[in-house]
C-alpha cells in the first residue's frame, strides 16, 4: 500500500455541467465549494472552458470568490491548437491558475472529436495544448478521456508524452466505466510505473463500482481521487464523495476530514441540481441515458457501458437553458416538426429563462417547437 493517503478532488461543480439537466447557480456554486474545502477536499473541480465567453463564467467566479483560485481547477476543452489557445487565454481572463485539458485518449474518442484515431496526432495535439498552457503559467493535468478503455500499447506512450511535455499530473478518466478494480490496479499500475507519474482516477458509477475501483487506484499508486457529492454526474454518475470518504475513514483509519457536513453538502448539492432527496446512481437511473451534449446522443456507443434497451432504460435528452441546434435537430428527427433550428433555438433559449428553466425532453422540445412553428 501506499504511504502517503490520496489527495481528494470533487468535481460536482464541473461534471454537472455535463449531467443532463442539471445547472448550479453562482450561489449554490459557493456555497457547495466552501463547503467542500471546510471537509478538506483539496480541490475543487468548476466549470467547462471551450472558447470565448464561457457559459460557466459566473459559477467559477463564484468558486473563486468563495474559496481562492488557488483551490480550484477548471476543465478545458482540447480539439486543435487554434481553440486550445483560445480556451486557454479564456482561462486565464477568468483568474484561472489550474486547468484540466480534457483530451480524448482512446482511439474511438479521438476519431470522433480529434477526427482520426492517430496515435501520432493524439500526441501530438496533447504536447501543443500542454506546452501551451505551461507557457501561460498554469498548473496543468492532461486526461486520459475514456483512458479506461485505452489499451496499454496506447495509453501508456501518450501519458509517458504528457510528463515529457511539462505536465504536472495525469488523470485517468473511466469515461466508460467497464473495468474491476483488479483490472483498474493492473492499469493504474503501469502507470505508475512512469518516471516522474503523478497520477488521478476519475470514475463512474455505473456498474455501481466507482469508490471500489477509486481505492484500487490508490492501492496501485494514485495519488489523487476525483469524487463528486452525492455521485453527481453524467452516466450513472462518478464516485460518491461522502461514500469515498467513509471507506477512507472505516478501511484506512484517514482522519484527515471532516465529515460533520457531509448531509449538508449532499442536500444543498442534490436540491440545487433539482434531483429530488437522493440521487440515484446507475443503469436504471432517470439520468443514466439522458444527455445533454448531441455528440453522445449520436454516437452513444462511445458512451455507454450497456445500451439503454438492454437494462430497460431508454436514451433522451435533458437539458434546461444549454439548448444548441443540434439538440434540437436530434429532439426533432421524425417527428414531422420542420423549423430553422437557429432561431428556434434562440427562442426556446430565453423562453427557458423567463420560465425559471424547467428541465426539457425530446417531447418537450418536440411541443415547444411546434407552438414555435405556428407563431
Amino acid at each position: 500500500m501506499p504511504e502517503q493517503l490520496p489527495h481528494i478532488s470533487d468535481a460536482t461543480l464541473r461534471d454537472s455541467a455535463h449531467m443532463a439537466g442539471v445547472e448550479f447557480s453562482p450561489k449554490d456554486a459557493a456555497y457547495i465549494a466552501g463547503l467542500l474545502v471546510r471537509t478538506g477536499v483539496e480541490l475543487v473541480e468548476v466549470g467547462m472552458i471551450s472558447g470565448p465567453s464561457s457559459k460557466d463564467e459566473d459559477l467559477i467566479e463564484a468558486v473563486h470568490d468563495a474559496v481562492g483560485p488557488e483551490r480550484s481547477l477548471s476543465l478545458v476543452v482540447v480539439r486543435d491548437r487554434q481553440q486550445v489557445e483560445t480556451a486557454l487565454d479564456e482561462a486565464r481572463r477568468l483568474g484561472v491558475r489550474s486547468v484540466m485539458l480534457s483530451i480524448p485518449t482512446s482511439a474511438r474518442h479521438a476519431e470522433l472529436k480529434l477526427g482520426s484515431p492517430s496515435l501520432k496526432l493524439l500526441t501530438v495535439v496533447a504536447r501543443a495544448a500542454i506546452g501551451a498552457a505551461k507557457d501561460r503559467g498554469f498548473h496543468v493535468t492532461f486526461s486520459g478521456e475514456d483512458g479506461a478503455r485505452t489499451p496499454r500499447e496506447r495509453l501508456i506512450p501518450y501519458v509517458t508524452e504528457g510528463f515529457a511535455a511539462g505536465a504536472d499530473r495525469f488523470r485517468l478518466a473511466e469515461t466508460v466505466a467497464s473495468l474491476s478494480p483488479w483490472q483498474m490496479e493492473e492499469v493504474v499500475a503501469g502507470l505508475t510505473a512512469i518516471e516522474g507519474s503523478e497520477i488521478e482516477i476519475h470514475s463512474h458509477h455505473m456498474l455501481g463500482m466507482a469508490v471500489a475501483n477509486s481505492l484500487a487506484a490508490y492501492r496501485a499508486g494514485a495519488t489523487w481521487i476525483s469524487a463528486t457529492v452525492g455521485g453527481i454526474g453524467e452516466r450513472g454518475g462518478n464516485a460518491p464523495l461522502a461514500e469515498l470518504l467513509t471507506a477512507l475513514r472505516v478501511i484506512h483509519d484517514d482522519r484527515r476530514f471532516d465529515l460533520s457536513g457531509l448531509t449538508e453538502l449532499s442536500r444543498v448539492a442534490l436540491e440545487g441540481a433539482r434531483l429530488g432527496d437522493a440521487f440515484q446512481p446507475g443503469p436504471t437511473s432517470p439520468q443514466a441515458y439522458a444527455y445533454e451534449l448531441a455528440g453522445q446522443l449520436l454516437h452513444p456507443d462511445a458512451y455507454e457501458t450497456l445500451p439503454a434497451e438492454e437494462v430497460g432504460n431508454k436514451r433522451d435528452l435533458r437539458v434546461r437553458t444549454r439548448v444548441t441546434p443540434a439538440l434540437v435537430q436530434w429532439a426533432l428527427a421524425d417527428s414531422g416538426v420542420s423549423v430553422d433550428a437557429d432561431a428556434f433555438t434562440s427562442w426556446l433559449t430565453a423562453r427557458q429563462h423567463q420560465a425559471g428553466a424547467p428541465a426539457l425532453d425530446r417531447d418537450a422540445v418536440r411541443a415547444a417547437a411546434a407552438a414555435f412553428q405556428s407563431l
